[in-house]
């Protein structure tokens, strides 16, 4: 059985094919593995902090997490590493290599025959495809929504397991996605690389510039379906809505009370605290709500 897997390495042959997406692959294991991005199977738990993992060499990894490991040494200066992919690009260091090339002038050889956009690789050009056809392939076992790729299926699943795997290294704040803790960073470094081309102004994620975009464009892209009446920002719609059907999602836990809007329900939480943070410059008469400020402070002009 070894002799006629090896030779498939040869003949490229791939018996085993996914019935979910057509991926096809020379082994049934790696098939097995594979449906697991359908199914959202975790069948290896680590027995520490109870983690669960579609893969055992992915477990094997996670373990080191706790047992500080490093098998993977350099044999240049010695320094090791819990994983074989960053052992590789540590010596990198050493050798000067630079395997990574520039996507502008890789050659892209796979076209897509609805648009013409090209790529580097054939598995992208599959998942290119899929916004074409609509097809979403990987389902969640748990509420079986589905997705046209595996990777956001891993995302998505994150949100019924609560799990944080991208941790800030300096304050430990834990994120379900990369990009999440990327955005996350900025809060420490104050980098703000994203500028308006309007008036110069930049923000630390591009959502922010989107919505500031809105102030010179006058674009408001949220509209009520009861009224017609439209937002720039999705969040003020939702407070609008409000309006119409008389929700009043802010409770108060010391009485009960429910409001509309959080601003009202911190402000009638001050009627059980005694906080008066409005304080007046002229006098220094304190007070727990802004626009009670502002009726005192005409009593000086």
């Amino acid at each position: 059985s070894y002799l006629a897997k090896h030779r498939l390495t040869h003949t490229g042959e791939r018996p085993y094919r996914c019935t979910e997406c057509g991926k096809a692959f020379r082994q049934s294991s790696n098939l097995i593995q594979h449906q697991r991005t359908h199914t959202g199977e975790r069948p290896y738990t680590c027995g520490l902090c109870g983690k669960s993992f579609c893969q055992n060499s992915h477990l094997a990894k996670h373990r080191r997490t706790h047992t500080g490991e490093r098998p993977y040494r350099c044999g240049d200066c010695g320094k090791s590493f819990r994983q074989s992919a960053n052992l590789l690009e540590h010596r990198h260091t050493h050798t000067g290599e630079r395997p990574y090339r520039c996507a502008q002038t890789t050659p892209k050889p796979y076209r897509c025959t609805e648009c013409g956009k090209t790529f580097g690789q054939s598995s992208n050009l599959i998942e290119h495809q899929r916004t074409h056809t609509g097809e979403r392939p990987f389902t969640c076992g748990q509420c079986e929504k589905s997705f046209s790729r595996s990777s956001t299926l891993a995302e998505h699943l994150r949100t019924h397991t609560g799990e944080k795997p991208y941790a800030c290294s300096v304050c430990a704040r834990a994120f379900s996605r990369s990009s999440t803790l990327t955005e996350h960073r900025r809060t420490h470094t104050g980098e703000t690389p994203y500028a308006c081309p309007e008036c110069g102004k930049t923000f630390g994620r591009t959502s922010n510039l989107v919505k500031h975009l809105r102030t010179h464009t006058g674009e408001k892209p949220y509209g009520c379906g009861r009224c017609g009446k439209t937002f720039s920002l999705s969040s003020n719609l939702v407070k609008h809505e409000r309006t119409h059907t008389g929700e009043k999602p802010f409770s108060c836990g010391q009485c009960g009370k429910r409001f509309k809007k959080k601003t009202h329900l911190a402000s009638h939480q001050r009627t059980h605290t005694g906080e008066r943070p409005y304080r007046c410059g002229e006098c220094g008469k304190a007070f727990g709500q802004s626009s009670t400020l502002i009726e005192h402070q005409r009593t000086h002009t």
